[in-house]
């Protein structure tokens, strides 16, 4: 498996200014969790697990869960509203809603278009990503395409995703992991030296059956036998993702940087995919950026795949933890093998208060 992140055809540079004179910067953020806590000790009632086991290998102590009645559009719903609300501008004012999900309302048609229609956006432009946990990076950094060239001005970008539904409850290796939440930002216009200064996007398919749904597509459509083999759940061979994260993502974060002239040093902010502590910590180590400026949240959550990221720097917004010029980095990974950063100088004056985390019913 392939993981210099220069080696792959599709890393090309994303440039920093354009002749448009203007660079894409993050106007708003907003997020919506399930108000149900699920914690280790009531997943050790389901399976053969303890509070301690899982706190000590992943950083998780609990996670959000949504009520059956509950969709993931209806997160994204409410995350995009309070985005919205951040930012100042009405939903009528948005070019373009991407939607980072692999874990949608239906196969088709896209979950951004449920949004769109609900939040009254009539004028904008729908679609869904699929990236997996690196799927908001990618949204942002073709976000600010749009927005540097000139050929939209205001777009929603959000994470959202409900892998709970997708879960596998009798597996004890991937049911402690995940949770359901949707995050959202609104990008537009910003000072040329703000914003997304660079962005980096890799991909390597040799790494395909390291995580993976098996069942439900065209490769092996949904059957009984593929439902008694449960073949529709997380499949993950976790030591080969943590492997492969570990590796990839300083990489990446440091191909990004040195697009935008920077360092690990002066990196202020680091907003990584919140999959495992133990993740986090080995790339903040590699990199020699100490802990206290990696933003960490995972103990509340867990991992949220394409939500994590969005959700993250909400809360870090919410915290007073971004300010006017600091340099911030996203940075995802996960199933395809995917993986993708932003660079990012905060741009925004400062941060407007708005409740964190908004909750929604669980059913």
């Amino acid at each position: 498996m392939t993981s210099t992140p220069g080696a792959l055809p599709n890393n090309s540079p994303l440039p920093s200014t354009t002749a448009g004179g203007f660079g894409a910067g993050i106007l708003g953020l907003g997020l919506c969790v399930p108000d149900r806590v699920v914690t280790n000790d009531d997943l050790a009632r389901m399976v053969d697990t303890s509070d301690e086991w899982i706190t000590t290998r992943t950083g998780i102590r609990e996670r959000r869960i949504a009520g059956p009645e509950t969709a993931t559009s209806d997160l994204a719903v409410s995350a995009a509203q309070e985005a919205l609300k951040d930012a100042g501008i009405e939903a009528a004012q948005l070019d373009l809603i991407l939607c980072a999900t692999t874990s949608g309302d239906y196969v088709w048609p896209a979950t951004a278009c449920v949004v769109q229609q609900r939040i009254g956006a009539v004028r904008a432009a729908a679609f869904d990503l699929a990236a997996a946990c690196s799927g908001f990076c990618y949204g942002m950094a073709a976000a600010a395409g749009f927005i540097q060239t000139g050929a939209m001005r205001r777009i929603l970008v959000i994470g959202a995703d409900m892998l709970t539904r997708q879960t596998n409850w009798e597996d004890r290796g991937t049911c402690i992991l995940f949770g359901d939440g949707a995050g959202a930002a609104v990008l537009g216009p910003c000072a040329p030296e703000e914003g997304i200064l660079a962005s980096v996007l890799g991909a390597d398919g040799s790494g395909v059956d390291m995580l993976l749904i098996a069942a439900g597509g065209t490769r092996r459509p949904m059957t009984r036998e593929a439902l008694e083999e449960k073949k529709n759940t997380i499949f993950m061979r976790g030591r080969e993702v943590y492997r492969f994260a570990v590796e990839v993502v300083p990489e990446a974060i440091e191909e990004a940087l040195r697009r935008a002239c920077l360092r690990p040093s002066d990196v202020n902010l680091l907003v990584m995919h919140q999959a495992n502590i133990r993740i986090l910590t080995a790339v903040a180590e590699r990199m020699d950026i100490p802990m206290e400026k990696v933003f960490v949240n995972i103990e509340k959550y867990g991992n949220t795949s394409a939500a994590s990221i969005p959700i993250a720097l909400a809360e870090a917004a919410a915290q007073g933890r971004l300010h006017k010029g600091d340099v911030v980095v996203t940075a995802g990974f996960g199933a395809g093998l995917t993986w993708a950063t932003n660079v990012l100088r905060w741009n925004r004056e400062e941060n407007r208060p708005h409740p964190c985390p908004i909750a929604i019913g669980a059913g």
